[in-house]
Parts: structure tokens; sequence; C-alpha cells
């Protein structure tokens, strides 16, 4: 069977993928901007965490644990994501310990636009010596 189409239904097809992607391709990029936000933080809280392990050990110092934070950072996802790291010594439960936090801006979909602002922290607590 051969359905006509009349002439006032020309071109509605077109129509409706058009309103169709309106509403989707902002969902889809929304969803990735969160996947986005979502793998940056989660890889910059294991980079703090692992150079507050790194200047908490018997032989390390706060350099060594920003380095180790930033060269982290830099092999997971990008430098620029590094370029604030802050290491300090500080009370963890009662014992000493150092605190490593990195602030970090995800630009929209990674290549521009308004940023989400992050700031994560990592922790642990000191060696004896």
């Amino acid at each position: 069977m051969h359905v006509r189409r009349t002439r006032g239904q020309r071109g509605s097809a077109v129509v409706d993928f058009v309103l169709v992607l309106v509403v989707l391709v902002p969902l889809f990029l929304g969803i990735l901007q969160v996947g986005l936000v979502l793998f940056v933080r989660n890889t910059l809280a294991a980079a703090a965490s692992e150079g507050a392990r790194y200047a908490a050990t018997r032989d390390g110092d706060l350099a060594d644990g920003q380095a180790r934070t930033r060269d982290q950072i830099d092999d997971a996802v990008s430098g620029r994501f590094a370029r604030d790291v802050d290491v300090r010594r500080v009370v963890v439960d009662g014992a000493p310990g150092v605190e490593v936090v990195v602030h970090a801006r995800v630009p929209a979909l990674g290549i521009g636009g308004p940023a989400v602002e992050l700031e994560v922290s990592g922790h642990a607590v000191e060696e004896e010596r």
C-alpha cells in the first residue's frame, strides 16, 4: 500500500526532527558536561590524596607532595588543572598530618565557556620520625 502525502504535510518530518533536536542536543551536552566535571573532580581528589600520602611519608616533605600531586594530575587529565595546588601541615584527628588542596576550573565541555569551579582536598597522617 502506498501512502500519498498531501501538499500540507510536505516537510513536516524535517520540522519534527528539528524540534526533537532542540530538546535532545542540550540534554546530551549537559550529560556530557556533568560527566566531564565528575571525572575531573574524582581525578583531582585521587591525586590530592596521593600527594598528601607522599608528603606524609618519613622521607617526604611538602614540596614532594605538591610535585607528586601535579604529576598525577598531568598524567591523568591535563596540567592546566594542576596550576593551583596548596600543601600544608594540619592536624588530622589529633595527629599531625598533611593536607593537599587543589583548586581548578573545568570549562564547559573542556573547550571554553562558563567554567565550573572545583576545590578538592586530600589528607594523610604523617609517619613518625
